[in-house]
């Protein structure tokens, strides 16, 4: 972990933050920037809905998205138990986890991972999500990684928030379900481009993304104008050949 990197990082979701924002971008942003900063292999994001629900809004691979469905669908793990407890949660060894968790441990394992660290989102009394970091190796992470961590779920909360003052609930419940919506498109618009294109659904993530980068537009937006049919598929196609590893299948 540079100083350098580190910089870029908060320099990054400070710039998201500022810009027109999408929270659904930014958790994706979030997410990623956790993997190239930490050193860690993976990382999901999940957030409370208005019914006191959690969702799973971003995710650094299809990996870590499936285990945090696992999870919640179970009601079982370290990620849960770090929201309701407003605690960091870490299993640093899933070969002998916890009775309580052995479920999801014997899942995550079975993916590849051999750590959980959970941390929570958020901020004075009110926790809104937990930060979940995935790593192959077993052990802790390092004193100075969970503290940089905890900063950038920090962040990602205030993002959420909106400087808004934490007594409106109602905002914020609208905002998260607005992301969770949004997040419910793009699975659906993943999947379209998936058939479509011919290509994986890690890939179809990415052409969304470079297409509404390229082009100015939500994620989401862009997300709609694909299951709608408005968007062209040669512009789709330009996209996926330009987004990070764009070669399509044969």
């Amino acid at each position: 972990m540079s100083v350098e990197n580190l910089a870029e990082t908060f320099v990054e979701l400070a710039d998201t933050l500022v810009a027109d924002y999408d929270p659904i971008e930014f958790m994706h942003l979030l997410a990623n920037r956790c993997v190239t900063a930490l050193g860690v292999d993976a990382a999901g994001i999940l957030l409370v809905d208005h019914h006191g629900e959690l969702q799973v809004v971003g995710a650094s691979s299809d990996r870590a998205r499936l285990l945090e469905l696992f999870e919640l669908q179970h009601r079982q793990g370290p990620c849960m138990e770090c929201y309701l407890t407003s605690e960091p949660v870490t299993v640093t060894g899933l070969a002998d986890p916890p009775p309580r968790w052995a479920e999801f441990c014997s899942v995550a394992r079975d993916a590849g991972f051999g750590a959980v660290h959970a941390l929570p989102m958020r901020l004075r009394e009110q926790t809104v999500g937990a930060l979940n970091l995935f790593t192959v190796a077993e052990g802790a992470l390092t004193e100075s990684s969970v503290r940089v961590a905890q900063a950038m779920a920090d962040v990602a909360t205030i993002g959420l928030l909106q400087a808004q003052i934490i007594s409106h609930r109602e905002l914020l419940a609208g905002q998260l379900q607005n992301a969770l919506q949004s997040r419910v498109l793009i699975e659906q618009a993943k999947g379209v481009l998936a058939e479509r294109l011919q290509i994986d659904m890690g890939r179809a993530f990415e052409t969304l993304r470079q297409y509404s980068r390229s082009n100015n537009k939500h994620l989401s937006s862009v997300a709609e104008g694909v299951i709608a049919g408005t968007i062209e598929l040669t512009a789709l196609a330009a996209a996926a050949t330009d987004s990070p590893g764009g070669r399509k299948r044969p």
